[in-house]
């Protein structure tokens, strides 16, 4: 499939369907258990469907996983733009706890999937990180946050912060890792 020849109405909604189907899948841990062709019956959708759009489980997982980035940097977008900086920052932040939260499977699926390297990580890996980029750059600008960090710290707290999901008190720790990322960020007065 090319990426530039648009889709019809009717393969556009087959997509999402495949992709929705995926996601419900992929949180639910179940997409290794299923064969790839009783996924497609699953979406509602026909073997040679789900082969046109994604015709390997990667090219799916990396789908996803695009969908995924995409919404969570339209969401630091908008936090930039309604937001003072710092608000902004903290709130994006405690998003993606939310995040991580409500889609363990997802993660899960998507890491061991993308275990091979594949480019579509690191180029998404890349795209969230411009986006806290933006959001500690605004905030620094604001004056609200030290000069002297970058974005790569904090990316590299939320994947501790996603790697760490299996302890018991998850939730609670996670939140506290980002209250102490926010202090540490925080310009001294």
């Amino acid at each position: 499939m090319t990426a530039d020849k648009p889709l019809r109405a009717d393969a556009r909604r087959k997509r999402e369907s495949l992709l929705a189907k995926a996601r419900e899948v992929f949180d639910a841990g179940d997409f290794f258990d299923l064969r790839f062709d009783d996924f497609a019956r699953l979406a509602g959708v026909g073997t040679g469907t789900l082969y046109r759009h994604f015709p390997t489980r990667e090219a799916l997982a990396e789908a996803v996983y695009h969908g995924e980035v995409a919404t969570l940097c339209d969401r630091a977008r908008q936090l930039q733009a309604t937001l003072p900086a710092a608000e902004a920052l903290a709130t994006f932040l405690r998003d993606m706890v939310d995040h991580i939260a409500a889609h363990e499977g997802l993660a899960r699926t998507l890491a061991t999937l993308m275990a091979s390297g594949s480019g579509a990580m690191a180029e998404g890996s890349r795209a969230l990180e411009q986006a806290v980029t933006d959001l500690v750059a605004d905030a620094v600008r604001e004056g609200a946050v030290r000069d002297d960090v970058d974005a790569g710290a904090v990316m590299m707290a939320l994947h501790g912060i996603g790697a760490a999901h299996d302890r018991p008190h998850w939730r609670a720790e996670a939140d506290g890792v980002i209250t102490l990322v926010l202090d540490g960020l925080r310009r001294p007065r």
